[in-house]
């Protein structure tokens, strides 16, 4: 009975040191995982919400988080440049909630310089209110989401697509003038001729 007795003792004891051990080695990203966000993961809010908001435990200075959000389809939500306010709480407007299960994605940079992303899921459903606006991402002028654009198709390339547009509609134009002035200058030809036949 002793024997079990000195043998339970440094089992104990090597339990608690690995413990120990255990804690102390614990990652550098935890420090910078999510603590709060708004709207919160699994949240109902209404797509009328006009702020994203995340706190994580701490961020290396000088970094922001990347932030992005995606309707239930999948197809990318317009969010604006993030800032870094107090602390280690970031804030992005944000317009368009699409119905559904929307998702935000957000990467931080770990205080060893890996970048690590991870994502998110909530609710937005019409009869819920605007997800609440942390009070310090209150009053701050945040940058505007980027236009949407009709189809994703056209996303990055409108200003093309438009130019192109302009450009062969004035080559129809180019081209029309020079086809009607073409048949003005045979037209006028071919009645001199005939005038020059008459008089001689």
């Amino acid at each position: 009975m002793r024997g079990l007795r000195l043998l339970r003792a440094p089992a104990v004891l090597c339990a608690a040191v690995c413990a120990l051990l255990s804690a102390g080695g614990t990652p550098a990203h935890a420090h910078t995982a999510l603590q709060e966000a708004s709207p919160a993961p699994g949240a109902k809010v209404g797509p009328d919400t006009q702020v994203i908001a995340l706190t994580f435990g701490s961020l290396l200075p000088g970094t922001v988080p990347k932030v992005s959000a995606a309707g239930p389809d999948g197809e990318a939500v317009p969010v604006g440049e993030p800032v870094r306010v107090a602390g280690s709480t970031v804030c992005a407007a944000v317009r368009g909630l699409p119905t559904g299960v929307d998702s935000i994605t957000y990467t931080v940079l770990a205080a060893d310089g890996d970048a690590q992303t991870n994502r998110f899921l909530f609710q937005v459903a019409k009869d819920a209110k605007a997800a609440p606006v942390p009070a310090a991402c209150r009053g701050r002028r945040l940058p505007s989401p980027p236009a949407q654009r009709a189809s994703g198709l056209l996303e990055g390339q409108g200003p093309a697509v438009v130019g192109a547009s302009v450009a062969t509609a004035v080559l129809a134009a180019v081209v029309g003038a020079l086809v009607i002035r073409r048949k003005r200058g045979v037209r006028t030809a071919v009645v001199g001729g005939r005038t020059d036949s008459e008089e001689g």
